[in-house]
């Protein structure tokens, strides 16, 4: 199979278009990362993604729409803090649980009762979704376990041959998936943390949870469970408290002949001066809209990656750290 990658366009819309209504995918820009889409009422399209990515068949996918689509057609019941939040931060890098109408395919959802929607605020998304007007199941548009992607070549790098098309929205800003909220319950809870912190939401919403899978309990969302967001290299990740130690490493591999690179925040950029710098950023926002893009650039250029995780853990960072810590293992 030939894979394309096109501007979003009205002719690149069709052959979308064309596709989806076949049964085909189709790789689409978010404001976080691609994802890879198939219509979620169409059982073998959604299937077709979990064979795609090789991704394990017990782990849900999110169900992406345009702004202006009616989610009650699909979910039972949204709460009244889950429209006091839609407000506020949809479109966003926000998805929603609901109890599910299961009007989709069962495939979504991996059996559960539950169906989580997310509206991404993308232009490219939200056009590629409004000329759909399906709703579309995607996640990462990347082999399973691998860095997810956030450019179009990325995704094509990962599924050339794979799929057909590729929409090309250019660089995704946010860089990090969206926040996952479970909103089933009486207080809405954090599954997967994101660039909408749990603190954001207890804002709105007066209060939040943030969730802890207990062992052998099935997955509830995407990034929960499984390893997740890793280079093709080997890695080493050090706390910032050892961020002279990592460099040392560094600098020892480098004087053995190997192939490495040094990842971390500017500040520490600037203390140690590495020769293969591989530079997230100054803020939280820098380093969440850089982490996957640096982690691809490593991958490319090196056969060993050495992390610093940032000083800041708290707020957007929690996400970040998240994946951080599972693409260094």
């Amino acid at each position: 199979m030939d894979t394309k990658i096109l501007a979003i366009d009205d002719s690149s819309l069709a052959l979308s278009k064309k596709i989806i209504q076949g049964g085909g995918v189709v790789a689409f820009p978010t404001e976080t990362v691609y994802g890879l889409g198939a219509n979620a009422f169409d059982d073998g399209a959604v299937r077709s993604i979990f064979a795609i990515k090789g991704r394990p068949a017990d782990n849900p996918l999110i169900v992406h729409v345009h702004k202006d689509y009616d989610i009650n057609t699909l979910v039972s019941y949204i709460p009244e803090y889950a429209k006091l939040l839609a407000k506020v931060f949809l479109p966003g890098p926000l998805t929603m649980v609901y109890r599910s109408h299961n009007r989709v395919s069962a495939a979504v959802s991996c059996g559960l009762d539950t169906l989580a929607i997310r509206i991404p605020s993308h232009e490219g998304a939200q056009r590629f979704l409004r000329y759909l007007d399906l709703p579309i199941a995607a996640p990462s548009a990347n082999v399973s376990k691998h860095v997810s992607p956030v450019t179009a070549r990325h995704v094509y790098d990962d599924l050339k041959g794979k799929i057909e098309l590729v929409l090309d929205g250019g660089k995704c800003n946010g860089g990090i998936e969206s926040t996952v909220l479970d909103c089933t319950g009486e207080i809405p809870c954090v599954l997967r943390s994101g660039l909408v912190t749990a603190d954001m939401i207890a804002q709105v919403a007066g209060e939040c949870h943030e969730y802890v899978m207990k062992e052998g309990e099935k997955v509830r969302s995407p990034g929960m469970k499984y390893k997740h967001y890793s280079p093709n290299c080997r890695t080493a990740l050090f706390e910032y408290a050892d961020r002279a130690a990592a460099f040392e490493e560094y600098r020892k591999l480098k004087a053995e002949g190997k192939r490495v690179c040094f990842m971390a925040e500017s500040a520490v950029m600037r203390e140690f001066m590495p020769e293969d710098a591989l530079d997230l950023g100054a803020t939280d926002r820098e380093i969440a809209s850089n982490l996957y893009d640096k982690l691809r650039e490593g991958e490319r250029i090196a056969e060993i990656i050495v992390g610093v995780v940032p000083c800041k853990q708290d707020g957007v960072m929690v996400g970040v750290m998240n994946r951080m810590r599972k693409a260094f293992g």
